[in-house]
């Protein structure tokens, strides 16, 4: 069986100095690899081939059968480490925490423990007969966050 370590390090080593990042990297036990990277200025289909070439050099077909895939981060997935969080500052993301509340707003800081959005609300102040819309910062650590995810938005 392939170790999930052994693939780590050669990924990681062949990531090491690029723009590239590691995002996921799973491995069932039939030895079907499924690994997910990302960059700040995206991933191209070479580059995903380069990658596989280089880890199949790496791995011993005749002691281990394998099935390799490797991809891009899914565009609309849910955030996996925090180097996606840093990709999205100043886009739209949707957070649904733990306690199933459910927000939408624009990711504006991100931190080593927390991150934060700013969601627009419309609210009745006190003595006033109309309401307003106004801006609310929000933080969240990553411990309270079921996940968060990048919105497209077709305008």
């Amino acid at each position: 069986m392939i170790l999930k370590e052994t693939v780590n390090q050669i990924v990681e080593s062949f990531l090491e100095g690029s723009e590239y990042y590691l995002v996921d990297l799973k491995i069932t036990p039939d030895n079907r690899i499924s690994i997910e990277i990302d960059s700040f200025q995206g991933v191209s289909i070479d580059f995903c081939a380069e990658l596989n070439r280089h880890i199949e050099s790496q791995i011993d077909r005749e002691t281990d059968d394998f099935e390799l895939e490797v991809s891009s981060a899914g565009l609309t997935e849910p955030f996996k480490v925090k180097k996606q969080y840093e990709k999205n500052i100043e886009n739209e993301v949707e957070v649904l925490t733990k306690a199933g509340q459910k927000l939408t707003g624009i990711l504006t800081e991100v931190h080593e423990n927390n991150f934060a959005i700013q969601i627009v609300k419309t609210e009745k102040p006190k003595d006033s007969k109309r309401k307003i819309t106004v801006n609310e910062d929000i933080s969240f650590t990553y411990e309270e966050i079921k996940h968060t995810k990048y919105i497209i938005r077709f305008k």
